[in-house]
C-alpha cells in the first residue's frame, strides 16, 4: 500500500531532530544568509577597537548585509514553509470534510511534499477502507432484507397450512410468490396423484393450450419427474426437453433454465412447483436454494394435512353411517324380521283353514310387502356400511354400476370422461350416494333395459349424469302425498349439501335423466365447518 511505502521510506530514514533541521535549513536555503550574517557580525566585532570612518562604513555595510539577510531569510521561510503549511492546513481541513478530490491539492509544497504524499496515501486508504465499508454494509443490508423476506414467507406459508384455505389456493398463492422471487418467466404447480401422475392445479406464464392439453403428464415423461426422483431440488439447464416432449417452443434454450421444487413429506413425493428464470439462474444462490427447499418442505406438510384431514372426515362420515347401520339392524330389521316370521307362521296356520280367497290375496300382499321391506332395508344397510373407495369417486362408481348389473340383469354402462383427481370425501360422498339413489330407483321402478352413468369434467367443473331408457314417470304435482318421490327429494337435499345444481328430466315412456353439476372451484360452507 502506499501508506506501507511512506512507512517505509521514513524508518529507513530515522528521525534525528538535528539531521532534519540541517535538512530543512539546507531546503530551504538558508546556509548562506545565515553565514553572511555571520561575516557581518564578525567583522564588525573586528572593527569595533578603531572608530576610523572606514570602520562605520564596514559597521553600517554589514548592518545593511544583515537586514538583507533577515529579509532574505523571511521571505524564504515565507515561501517555503509557511505559505506551504497554511496550504496543508487548508487541504487538510478540506480531507477531513470529506470534499472529494481534497487530496489532489496537496502539491507544490516544497518540503512539506513528502508529508503531503503520506498524507496523500493515508486519505486514499481511508477513502478505499470507507468505500469498501458502505460496500459491507449495503451487502448486509440486501442479505438482511432477503432474510426479512424470507421469514416472511416462511411465516405465510406456516400460518397459511393452519388457515381455512383450501389446498389449491395455498399453493396458487405461492406459486406467484416463488416466481416473484427468484423473478421468473412462467412457473406451475402439479400434485401428484395416487396413480403416480401429476395433476396440474396452474400455471403462471404459460400458453393456455400448452396448459390445457398437459392438465395431466405421466412422471417419467416429463422433465420435472425426471429431476425430481432423488427428491431434491434441481436447476435443469436446458428447456429444449420440455419443448420436446410438449411439442412446442416454450422458451429459447439459451435464456432460461427450470428450477424444480419438491414438496415432500417423510420422504413421500406429494407435489412439484416448476419455475423457468433467466440465465444465469439461481443455482449458485444457496440461500435461495435454502429458501425453497424449506417451501417445499412445508407445503409438502400442508398438503400432507390436508389429505389427513379429508381422510379423518371420510372416516368419521364411514363411522357414523356404520353406526346408525347397527341402529337400524337392531331395531327395524328385528322387527321386520319378526313380523316376516309371524306372517309365515299365520299363512301356514290358514293353509288348510276354509278361509275367502280376497283374505289370502290379502295375505300374500302382506308377505309380499314385508320382504320387498326386509329387501330394502338389506339394500340400504349395505350402502351404508359400504365404505367410499380410498381411490376416489371414479373407482366407488365404476364398482357401483358393475353391482347394479349383476344384481338387477340391466345392461349399465359406465362412461368416465375425466383424468385423475381430487375432490373433498364430503363431495364424493354425496355424490356416490345420488347415484345410488338413482340406481335404486331404476331398480324398482324404470323397467330399464338400458343404463347410463357418464362422469365428465371440464376444468374445475363435474357433471355426474345417470340415465335410463325406461318407463319413466310424471312431474311431482304440488299437494302430493308426503311419501311419494321422497327419492327425488333426498337427492336434492344432497346435492344442496355440496352446493350442487340437480336437474332431473323425465317423461312418461321417455325415461329419466338425473344430472348433478358440481363446482370444485367453489368453497363451499360444508368444507369450512
Amino acid at each position: 500500500m502506499r501508506i506501507g511505502g511512506a512507512r517505509r521510506r521514513l524508518s529507513a530514514e530515522g528521525f534525528d531532530e538535528g539531521r532534519r533541521v540541517r535538512a530543512l535549513l539546507a531546503a530551504l536555503g538558508l546556509r548562506a544568509p545565515l553565514l553572511a550574517l555571520l561575516g557581518a557580525v564578525a567583522l564588525a566585532a573586528l572593527a569595533a577597537p578603531a572608530p576610523a570612518d572606514w570602520t562605520r562604513a564596514l559597521a553600517l555595510a554589514a548592518a545593511l548585509l544583515g537586514a538583507a539577510a533577515l529579509a532574505l531569510v523571511w521571505r524564504r521561510l515565507r515561501r517555503g514553509l509557511l505559505a506551504p503549511l497554511a496550504r496543508l492546513e487548508q487541504s487538510l481541513s478540506r480531507v477531513c470534510q470529506g470534499e472529494p478530490g481534497a487530496s489532489e491539492q496537496l502539491r507544490d509544497l516544497g518540503v512539506l511534499a513528502p508529508i503531503a504524499e503520506d498524507i496523500r496515501d493515508l486519505n486514499a486508504e481511508l477513502t478505499d477502507l470507507y468505500e469498501d465499508m458502505d460496500n459491507r454494509v449495503a451487502r448486509q443490508t440486501r442479505r438482511l432484507a432477503q432474510k426479512t423476506a424470507s421469514l416472511k414467507i416462511l411465516y405465510d406459508v406456516a400460518a397459511g397450512i393452519h388457515q381455512a384455505e383450501s389446498l389449491e389456493a395455498l399453493l396458487l398463492r405461492f406459486l406467484r410468490v416463488l416466481k416473484e422471487m427468484v423473478n421468473g418467466r412462467a412457473a406451475t404447480v402439479r400434485l401428484v396423484q395416487p396413480d403416480g401422475s401429476r395433476r396440474l392445479v396452474g400455471a403462471i406464464g404459460l400458453d393456455d393450450d400448452l396448459v390445457r392439453e398437459q392438465d395431466m403428464a405421466p412422471v417419467d415423461l416429463c422433465l420435472c419427474g425426471n429431476v425430481l426422483a432423488p427428491g431434491e431440488i434441481l436447476c435443469d439447464q436446458d428447456a429444449r426437453y420440455c419443448a420436446r416432449i410438449y411439442g412446442r417452443r416454450m422458451f429459447a434454450s439459451s435464456e432460461v433454465e427450470v428450477v424444480t421444487v419438491p414438496l415432500e413429506h417423510r420422504d413421500e413425493l406429494l407435489g412439484v412447483y416448476s419455475i423457468f428464470v433467466d440465465r444465469p439462474g439461481v443455482s449458485m444462490r444457496e440461500d435461495i436454494m435454502d429458501l425453497l427447499f424449506t417451501v417445499g418442505h412445508h407445503l409438502g406438510m400442508a398438503i400432507a394435512k390436508q389429505r389427513s384431514d379429508a381422510e379423518a372426515r371420510r372416516l368419521s362420515i364411514v363411522e357414523e353411517r356404520n353406526a346408525l347401520a347397527h341402529e337400524l339392524h337392531d331395531s327395524l330389521a328385528q322387527t321386520l324380521a319378526s313380523l316376516r316370521f309371524q306372517c309365515r307362521m299365520l299363512a301356514d296356520a290358514l293353509a288348510e283353514a276354509p278361509i275367502p280367497a280376497p283374505a289370502r290375496t290379502d295375505l300374500a300382499r302382506i308377505r309380499n310387502g314385508l320382504d320387498e321391506a326386509h329387501t330394502e332395508l338389506r339394500e340400504l344397510l349395505a350402502s351404508f356400511r359400504a365404505p367410499l373407495d380410498r381411490r376416489g369417486l371414479v373407482p366407488a362408481l365404476a364398482k357401483l354400476t358393475e353391482r347394479f348389473g349383476g344384481e338387477t340383469g340391466i345392461h349399465v354402462l359406465f362412461q368416465n370422461d375425466t383424468r385423475p383427481f381430487e375432490l373433498a370425501a364430503a363431495a364424493e360422498l354425496q355424490l356416490l350416494r345420488i347415484a345410488q339413489e338413482s340406481l335404486a330407483n331404476i331398480r324398482k321402478h324404470a323397467r330399464a333395459h338400458t343404463v347410463r352413468v357418464l362422469l365428465t369434467r371440464e376444468g374445475a367443473r363435474y357433471v355426474l349424469l345417470i340415465e335410463d331408457d325406461g318407463v319413466g314417470f310424471s312431474a311431482p304435482v304440488d299437494g302430493a302425498h308426503p311419501g311419494e318421490h321422497i327419492g327425488l327429494s333426498i337427492m336434492e337435499e344432497r346435492a344442496r349439501r355440496i352446493d350442487a345444481a340437480l336437474h332431473i328430466e323425465s317423461e312418461p315412456g321417455e325415461g329419466t335423466r338425473v344430472e348433478v353439476v358440481f363446482d370444485a372451484g367453489r368453497r363451499p360452507a360444508w368444507e369450512t365447518d
